[in-house]
């Protein structure tokens, strides 16, 4: 089974980032996460207590989740380490998910070159690289990108379906297809 990080800087989007680790824990797919501290504050004041500390090394996992937030999508797109172990994590063929704004960082490290991507409306002004599009989430290739927060559900039930597991089953037992019928 694909090992999973969730990489939280301070200011992260908490629905972007905790809803990915709970679904993924109820599918049974291990998933960690991973704090630029021990404990994280995210943009709305709730602190998250990491399971380790990202010390510039992803090789351990086969998918690396970026959850948006401000001023945590910048912190992420500012360190250098996440930077190199997201673009050696590129080369080693890894998934990379980013939600919101955290699309911006795949950006600094030209992993959206000749890529289609989505972000929260006008973070694509800040990407210099890719195929921005509207869509609500887009997948192409490896890389997995989404809107924000609203979305984060669907996005967090595309990874399971990515990482082998029961969407639909899951889906159904959350309540969530009720949500369109």
């Amino acid at each position: 089974m694909m090992t999973v990080a969730v990489i939280l800087a301070p200011g992260f989007e908490e629905i972007e980032a905790l809803t990915q680790v709970d679904v993924l824990r109820r599918a049974n797919i291990p998933v960690e996460i991973l704090g630029f501290a021990p404990d994280v504050t995210g943009s709305h004041n709730i602190t998250v207590l990491a399971d380790k500390v990202f010390e510039g090394q992803l090789e351990d996992y086969e998918m690396i989740i970026l959850p948006g937030g401000l001023p945590g999508a910048d912190h992420l797109r500012d360190n250098d380490a996440l930077i190199k172990a997201l673009q050696e994590a590129d080369q080693a063929g890894k998934w990379l998910g980013a939600i919101c704004a955290a699309p911006k960082v795949l950006g600094r490290a030209g992993l959206l070159n000749d890529k289609r991507y989505t972000c929260y409306p006008g973070v694509e002004e800040e990407i210099a690289t890719g195929e921005h599009v509207k869509d609500l989430l887009v997948q192409d290739g490896r890389i997995i990108t989404a809107q924000g927060a609203g979305v984060s559900l669907a996005f967090a039930y595309h990874l399971v379906d990515i990482l082998g597991g029961n969407s639909k089953k899951l889906s159904n037992a959350m309540i969530y297809d009720s949500l369109f019928s």
